[in-house]
């Protein structure tokens, strides 16, 4: 919070000249021709095709085969654990019937329908009624470490409501048991069938995910910068420039630890293993903490450990811009939130930077 000899958006500069956009992974799309190893159980010459969940290549493709069976054919990159389809009649996954599909350790391909009971793993049954959906032709396939799911559904039209999901990775279900072990992401959608458009139902995670990412990226990740650059830049409005600084990053550490809070909410939902993303987290929350203290036990300007305060503020204060630039770019690519968000925080720095410049360009010459 005092002055800067140098611009942290230096250092955020040369962060950003390295990062690139890693949001890649095996996928599957409507524009390439369904070719499969092994026939299917129905006709697929007709089936529309949707990207039902575009930041996990989820894929649906379906059509009514007869004026009572409707045609099912799910595609997913596997996750080393289950990927689910749900049918819900009010699109919450108490109550829905899904259908579940993974590769066992050895190859083994199962596909089988649960009823989801309860929000317990226990409550997750297998399904052998088709009082609430009636399955017939189902079958699974792994082409290209891609999940193939087929199966029909006998009803004049199914529920519009639909769940996907898949697992945490490297915990598979018992095929021979009832329990399923909760889902490491879902989304729910509400499809048209005869239109074929789809809506994503917002979900309390994706909120969370949404809010503890834009939380800590303007808390953080915009405004800390900002009031460094007010205490460098505006020195001869004093003391316009002192308050305007506390004012400013005051709000950027309340805004980033509610971020923070909201994460750790998140990651005890998701059950997700981020502890990377976690820790450096954590590391920035600490060096706010440290910078807040500091702030309330600073000496007077008069004081001789005045000068050890200020190289003390100037350090902590530069580490934590930095390692929060890094772990703002690293949660977009956890969330898989696309390449959109990293464009967006990195023009948000690159003009930052280049304010900066421009005024340090102007104190330069003042001298």
């Amino acid at each position: 919070m005092a002055s800067l000899k140098y611009s942290p958006l230096l250092l955020i500069l040369i962060l950003f000249s390295f990062v690139l956009n890693v949001h890649s992974q095996s996928s599957t799309s409507c524009d390439s021709p369904l070719n499969l190893p092994n026939p299917l159980p129905f006709d697929t010459s007709s089936l529309h095709c949707l990207v039902v969940w575009r930041d996990q290549n989820f894929v649906l493709r379906y059509v009514q085969a007869s004026p009572k069976v409707w045609s099912f054919l799910l595609s997913a990159p596997n996750p080393n654990s289950y990927v689910a389809m749900g049918f819900s009649p009010d699109g919450k996954m108490v109550g829905s019937s899904a259908m579940v599909g993974w590769v066992q350790s050895d190859g083994t391909l199962n596909i089988k329908r649960y009823y989801l009971g309860g929000q317990t793993s226990e409550a997750v049954t297998l399904d052998s009624s088709d009082t609430r959906l009636q399955i017939s032709n189902s079958s699974i396939q792994l082409v290209q470490d891609l999940i193939y799911m087929a199966f029909q559904v006998t009803s004049d039209k199914p529920t519009s409501h639909l769940l996907y999901s898949f697992g945490q990775r490297g915990r598979l279900p018992n095929p021979d048991g009832d329990g399923l072990v909760e889902h490491q992401e879902r989304i729910v959608t509400s499809l048209d069938y005869a239109t074929g458009q789809f809506v994503i139902e917002k979900t309390t995670e994706a909120s969370l995910r949404r809010g503890h990412g834009i939380l800590n990226m303007l808390g953080w990740g915009i405004l800390m910068p900002i009031g460094v650059m007010v205490a460098r830049y505006m020195r001869q409005w004093d003391p316009i420039w002192f308050y305007s600084h506390v004012a400013i990053q005051t709000t950027g550490f309340v805004l980033g630890v509610i971020g923070v809070i909201c994460g750790f909410v998140l990651q005890n939902r998701l059950k997700a293993s981020v502890n990377r993303h976690k820790g450096i987290g954590i590391f920035v929350l600490v060096l706010g903490c440290l910078q807040v203290i500091a702030f309330l036990a600073r000496p007077d300007k008069t004081s001789k450990v005045r000068k050890y305060w200020n190289w003390y503020h100037f350090i902590v204060g530069r580490v934590l811009i930095f390692a929060a630039a890094v772990n703002v770019f690293y949660g977009i690519h956890l969330g898989k939130a696309g390449a959109g968000w990293n464009a967006g925080f990195a023009c948000v720095l690159v003009l930052l930077f280049i304010i900066t410049l421009v005024l340090e360009l102007r104190a330069c010459m003042r001298k």
